[in-house]
């Protein structure tokens, strides 16, 4: 099935912000092989190239690494992974804060609607 990708973005940010988000979510493992490029770009249906592009760029920031006739890994390093983990979660948040003072509400506003869906979610 094809990823849900948009015209909005460029395509290769939104490929590497899903790889990032599997690794984070534990879809792929410290140490485990990815899938090939070719693979990966007929799954989500963009040209090898794009993926390609995006699978560099991952190399480059060290969250993948390549091994000359093995193929792509994730790190291993667990303390990188939390890094990402880390950093997507602030930028989610600094987003969906940005989103209510759109909105109109204040911090303490949005936090007390925070807490009241929190508690609704434990019901």
């Amino acid at each position: 099935m094809a990823w849900n990708l948009d015209s909005d973005r460029p395509i290769f940010i939104q490929i590497l912000e899903r790889i990032r988000i599997d690794v984070i979510s534990g879809k792929y493992q410290p140490g485990e092989k990815l899938p090939s490029v070719r693979e990966l770009a007929a799954e989500a249906a963009v040209n090898p190239n794009t993926m390609q592009r995006a699978f560099a760029e991952l190399e480059r920031t060290g969250l993948v690494y390549a091994k000359r006739t093995s193929g792509r890994f994730i790190t291993e390093d667990q303390e990188m992974i939390e890094t990402v983990k880390s950093e997507i979660a602030k930028e989610k948040i600094r987003l969906f804060l940005d989103s209510m003072k759109e909105l109109g509400y204040e911090k303490e506003q949005t936090l007390t609607l925070m807490r009241q869906s929190m508690e609704g979610e434990k019901a």
